[in-house]
């Protein structure tokens, strides 16, 4: 069995994937079938104040499948409604090392393990503080450390400014 990319229409990866699956087992052709990957990374998101991490797909519109491709495999796959093709040349299906897999699979764990920030700060910027003993000021960020999701925000107390240290879910962009 080896590896292929099916094309998908935006955000129909993951039902795309269960009706792979089960068209398949419909067709008898599930002993041609491996397995399947919906590729997705953990983001580390704030929304109102409030830090959550959710899944991003790794590479929208694709799915990897591992199966052993045979002509009634290809058309049943090719046939499905959400499915724009394979990708290879001229959308013919061309496999995909093992090892670029385990790459992908590599990523898919690191990301649940050190979630990544979609936020991003410059060094500047002016935020407002919104948690914290200093909410509701205003002032400029003067270092991020993007490792510990944490940054130096510059704010004026008494007409100083002042060095306050703060977590990337404490400030929000003005």
């Amino acid at each position: 069995m080896k590896w292929y990319i099916v094309q998908a229409h935006a955000s129909a990866e993951k039902k795309l994937s269960e009706q792979i699956k089960e068209e398949l087992e419909k067709a008898d052709l599930g002993s041609k079938f491996g397995e399947i990957l919906v590729p997705t990374q953990d983001v580390t998101e704030i929304k109102k104040g409030k830090r959550s991490v959710v899944k991003k797909k790794y590479f929208p519109g694709y799915i990897l499948v591992k199966l052993d491709m045979t002509n009634d495999v290809y058309h049943l796959i090719k046939s499905l409604k959400k499915v724009s093709g394979f990708l290879g040349p001229q959308g013919k299906p061309s496999p995909i090392s093992e090892e670029e897999v385990n790459k992908i699979v590599g990523n898919m764990e690191e990301s649940v393990a050190n979630p990544s920030s979609s936020i991003t700060f410059q060094v500047g910027e002016q935020v407002k503080v919104c948690d914290g003993p200093f909410a509701s000021f205003n002032g400029s960020i003067e270092e991020i450390d993007e490792d510990k999701s944490r940054l130096k925000v510059s704010v004026s107390i008494f007409g100083r400014p002042t060095p306050v240290d703060l977590d990337y879910s404490q400030v929000e962009k003005v």
